[in-house]
């Protein structure tokens, strides 16, 4: 995915609902762009082409070259993305003003590679439950993603973000998180199961009543006494 990106915009002077559907239906999305104590921005941007750099992008740390009107580019991160709740259409979105000397706080995708030795030999299995790493570093430092070699993973050996090789940038949450682990296989008892059931077979039915036939044969043999 592209690092850096380019998208355009201009400034938007219509408000209210139905001036917003109209610029929908004109493949126009209403967004902001805030950030560094100025004034909140109202923009607008081509439907077409932010859903084409939605695509092609990590979006929690992708740097996006905004450009509004005839205006220079300015660097900007997405901060929000409003989606409607059934249809895939784009309903607002949020670009927050970076500066290349201020540090920011983002989310970087993490990413484990390889078969654990405990997968591979033992049956058992992966289980990772971190997909993402919060950091706070300058813009032109943020990582693309954070990969980690888990080919050494044993049953019951444990992935904490300490781990990581995240080089001069530093997490921002605990240490100690898990961002994945490899556990023993699920062992089913079938065999007891299976005891169970031809215990179950081996047992002769009860008769709790006698039915219409016993009955009837017992009339009959009443009859043939007389």
């Amino acid at each position: 995915m592209d690092k850096q990106a380019t998208l355009d915009a201009r400034d938007r002077d219509v408000f209210g609902r139905n001036a917003v559907r109209r610029l929908r239906r004109d493949g126009l999305i209403p967004a902001v762009m805030y950030g560094h104590g100025e004034n909140t921005r109202s923009l607008v941007v081509p439907e077409r082409e932010l859903s084409h750099l939605l695509g092609r992008i990590s979006v929690e740390n992708t740097l996006v070259d905004l450009k509004v009107g005839s205006g220079r580019a300015q660097k900007v991160l997405i901060r929000e993305v409003q989606r409607h709740p059934w249809r895939p259409e784009i309903l607002h979105v949020d670009f927050f003003q970076i500066q290349a000397d201020e540090e920011i706080r983002v989310a970087v995708p993490l990413r484990v590679e390889g078969i654990p030795y405990g997968v591979r030999n033992s049956g058992g299995i992966l289980q990772v439950s971190r997909y993402e790493l919060e950091v706070q570093c300058l813009p032109g430092d943020i990582p693309e993603v954070f990969i980690h070699d888990v080919t050494d993973l044993d049953i019951g050996d444990v992935l904490h973000i300490s781990d990581l090789n995240t080089g001069s940038i530093v997490p921002l949450e605990d240490p100690e998180l898990t961002i994945c682990t490899v556990v023993p296989p699920t062992v089913i008892q079938v065999v007891e199961e299976e005891e169970e059931l031809g215990e179950l077979e081996e047992l002769e039915p009860e008769v709790i009543g006698k039915g219409p036939e016993d009955a009837e044969g017992e009339e009959e043999e009443g009859e043939g006494a007389e």
